[in-house]
């Protein structure tokens, strides 16, 4: 009976001592795994689950839910690093669940099994669930690669992270338990493992600081820095400077597109399927234009918007080369992020729509799209989609990636004014007042620029016009002034309301959702003392 129940306890500890090995192999493997596909990124720009998985869930989260979910979190950029973070961890608390899993199994198999096994349920399960997982996003790839071939890519990377998983996984195990196949299974858990420990330990330690290096590195080259930049108050010049462009990404670390590897796309409805370089699309008739780009979520008193000249190919001209086939009712625009947005048909059509390869005389800066980008003159931010590589002609019911979050359904941009000086809650003493106070701001109708503004200092009372410093063009915004002299202390209420070009005056469209961009008037407080 002692002998019996020393055996059980015996097998008891053995199955724990399997265990405990397993997730710690596991957890070494998940941690090895994790810094292979930060490496692939850095080096190749492999799309990886740390980057594409928040994408591919993204979509399934109303723009309501996302919105509140990324004030609880503290923003966008905290909500992208929790999503990476998360991801990261759950990598290698999966490898350390499968670490248990191994060592219990390999406990208990027949040494032929085990190569079997490890290759089945470490690699091939995992890249298939995976792969079906993130099919829609696997056509992702920060260094610009064509669609189709990017997939291959993305899978070839899931591919070889899943073998050094299995690969440190096993050889970790055998390392810590001097298990191996010429180890008789009733010895294979007695052999001493202090200098095995202990090499396997060096190399995770080398393995955990190596990675943990390249992932400073990665976040130093992270969105995080400009993610969000905004333009406003009174230094704003008619044409914002590149480096002070206003700037939303969805992306953790935006791509680095190498030209030479890059194409344009067009395809779906077409006739004919059309692919262009770099080269070919310069060589084109091009189009010189400025226009102002805003984010949909821009509040009232924001700077998410910015003013730039834009130059490049009416994207018509691409498309009448492929010839639309009759069913085509929207053009779904593809960047290599695998950012997706869609525009009319007709849109599209239109000459001031522009794929464009030049920012206010310079090549497009990595963080606006280069090599090229589309401009969607009075659509909101969303539709000018950046690192373009593919136009595709669809139906109507082809949907983009923040549309199928429920963004719009209308993306046209509304009437908008904005005063950038006085600040608000500024106080002004009448007693120290020489010269007039100069108020000042911009206004932006969309695709129908801006005929006039007007201006009131007691909350809409009275009015008077404002002068239009920069009038700005059909497609961009205009910069206007007023010189205000008080003569009364008290608090003053700003505010403008701007005409676009075709005479319709700015109003608030309480009917409009927040989802198709916010509506109304910017206003300001200003106290005057005697």
């Amino acid at each position: 009976m002692k002998t019996s129940i020393a055996a059980v306890n015996e097998a008891g500890f053995s199955r724990w001592k399997a265990a405990g090995s397993g997730a710690l192999a596991g957890t070494l493997a998940g941690v090895v795994m994790t810094a292979i596909m930060l490496l692939l990124a850095q080096m190749f720009g492999v799309a990886t689950p740390l980057a594409v998985m928040g994408d591919r869930l993204s979509v399934f989260i109303p723009a309501d839910q996302f919105l509140a979910l990324m004030g609880r979190v503290g923003g966008y950029n905290h909500m992208k690093q929790l999503g990476v973070g998360s991801v990261m961890a759950a990598q290698i608390l999966l490898g350390a669940l499968g670490g248990i899993v191994y060592g219990l199994v390999v406990r208990e198999a027949a040494n032929k099994r085990r190569p079997l096994f490890a290759v089945g349920v470490f690699i091939l399960l995992p890249l298939l669930a995976v792969t079906a997982v993130l099919w829609p996003v696997l056509g992702t790839h920060y260094g610009g690669l064509p669609i189709q071939l990017a997939s291959i890519v993305t899978f070839l990377g899931l591919l070889v992270s899943f073998v050094v998983f299995e690969r440190t996984l096993v050889l970790t195990f055998a390392g810590l338990t001097g298990r191996s196949r010429s180890i008789p299974a009733e010895a294979e858990f007695t052999p001493p493992i202090g200098r095995r420990a202990l090499i396997v330990g060096g190399l995770g330690l080398l393995v955990v600081g190596g990675g943990a290096g390249l992932l400073r590195k990665l976040y130093r080259a992270a969105s995080f820095s400009y993610d969000g930049t905004q333009y406003k108050g009174p230094g704003v010049e008619a044409i914002t400077p590149n480096d002070k462009f206003y700037c939303v990404t969805k992306n953790v670390i935006d791509p680095k597109v190498n030209e030479s590897i890059w194409r344009l796309e067009v395809l779906g409805l077409v006739q004919t399927r059309q692919r262009y370089r770099i080269g070919r699309l310069r060589s084109l008739p091009s189009v010189t234009q400025e226009t102002t780009l805003m984010c949909i979520s821009n509040g009232l008193d924001a700077g998410l918007m910015s003013n730039a000249v834009w130059k490049g190919v009416p994207m018509r001209v691409l498309l009448e080369a492929a010839g639309p086939l009759p069913a085509a009712r929207k053009v779904r625009l593809h960047g290599v992020d695998n950012y997706t947005d869609t525009i009319s048909l007709e849109k599209a059509l239109d000459p001031a729509t522009l794929v464009v390869y030049e920012m206010n005389g310079e090549r497009l800066p990595d963080r606006h799209g280069f090599p090229a980008r589309v401009i969607v003159p009075g659509y909101f931010g969303e539709k000018h989609v950046k690192w373009i590589t593919r136009l595709e002609l669809a139906g109507a019911e082809a949907e983009g990636f923040y549309e199928k979050q429920g963004w719009g359904p209308d993306f046209t941009v509304p009437i908008r004014t904005r005063v950038d000086q006085p600040a608000h809650d500024d106080w002004i003493g009448l007693a120290q007042l020489r010269a007039p106070v100069l108020v000042k701001g911009i206004a932006y109708g969309g695709d129908r620029g801006i005929s006039r503004v007007e201006i009131t200092s007691d909350d809409g009372a009275t009015w008077t016009d404002a002068k239009l410093d920069y009038p700005g063009t059909r497609l961009s915004w205009s910069l206007w002034s007023h010189e205000w002299r008080p003569t009364q202390p008290g608090d003053h209420v700003f505010w403008a309301r701007a005409t676009n070009g075709d005479g319709k005056v700015q109003s608030w469209d309480p009917e409009r959702p927040f989802k198709s961009g916010t509506s109304g008037f910017h206003k300001i407080v200003v106290h005057v003392f005697a």
